[in-house]
């Protein structure tokens, strides 16, 4: 299958601040995992994905009230039961940070279920990010 992005975006609001009126890592860390899950819900259930591990989250700069963000989100790698995604947050065309999520797929009784998922990268972008992925730590 062809590695797809999804593209969603959200509006800071003052109750997504945090105490030095810049955006609250949790809440980004909230929208950062949402946007990796409707990456890999591109090719999985919903239902049948949980999320093992975030590889960092590490900000570049801040963002303030008002700012319109941008996610990016790409499934890049998948394994015999897992799916990374990649997901870029960017304000006004700036990086304001990117990082990799681990995702598992599970059965019914929650334990990891072989997925049969095979991600083709498009472009040279996209293969190295799967590069990237595949180096990352397992647990």
């Amino acid at each position: 299958m062809e590695i797809t992005p999804v593209i969603t975006h959200h509006f800071v609001k003052n109750e997504d601040l945090n105490h030095h009126g810049t955006l609250f890592a949790g809440r980004t860390a909230e929208w950062f995992v949402e946007a990796g899950l409707m990456a890999a819900a591109q090719y999985l259930p919903a239902d049948n994905i949980v999320c093992v591990k975030i590889h960092g989250m590490d900000f570049e700069r801040p963002v303030h009230l008002g700012a319109v963000v941008k996610f990016t989100s790409k499934a890049v790698l998948a394994g015999r039961t897992s799916l990374v995604a990649h997901i870029r947050l960017e304000e006004g065309g700036a990086r304001v940070l990117e990082g990799f999520i681990t995702f598992v797929n599970v059965g019914p009784d929650g334990r990891p279920v072989p997925h049969g998922l095979a991600l083709e990268p498009a472009c040279k972008a996209d293969a190295a990010l799967a590069r990237r992925a595949a180096a990352l730590p397992r647990r």
